[in-house]
């Protein structure tokens, strides 16, 4: 039984698409469950004056994979997560490190910047040996 060329096209395209589509939706969820990103949220919600100036709730949508301002390697992570809520969407800066591969990642600096250019700082590592902590 032959399948002609038009039909073979649309297929293969159709397994293109969906592949892709598979493969982005993956690599989202493994952002979404890495520590850097979950610090970088509770963090977020711990925090009075960016939970205001975005108005409850707060909604965390998919990051842009495509941007250069997302990139992780083996020690340094830096992210920018679209937030929104009920008075304003703007994007979770969150910048991270880790000593090495299989140690855990820590908090360098989160900030919330507004749509309209307002930041708001949330976190902050202070101090040269990483021991000192503020939460601004």
């Amino acid at each position: 039984m032959s399948m002609s060329p038009a039909k073979m096209v649309i297929y293969g395209s159709v397994l293109c698409t969906g592949g892709f589509s598979l493969a982005y939706f993956i690599i989202q969820k493994t952002y979404s469950r890495s520590l850097y990103y979950k610090l970088a949220l509770e963090q977020l919600q711990n925090h009075p004056e960016a939970q205001e100036a975005l108005g409850p709730p707060v909604n965390i949508h998919h990051l842009k994979l495509t941007g250069k301002d997302n990139f992780v390697d083996i020690a340094d992570a830096k992210l920018k997560i679209p937030v929104s809520g009920s008075k304003s969407e703007g994007h979770l800066h969150v910048h991270s490190t880790r000593s090495g591969p299989f140690q855990r990642w820590h908090l360098d600096e989160v900030f919330l910047e507004l749509k309209n250019g307002q930041q708001i700082p949330v976190f902050n590592l202070s101090g040269e040996n990483g021991d000192e902590v503020k939460k601004e």
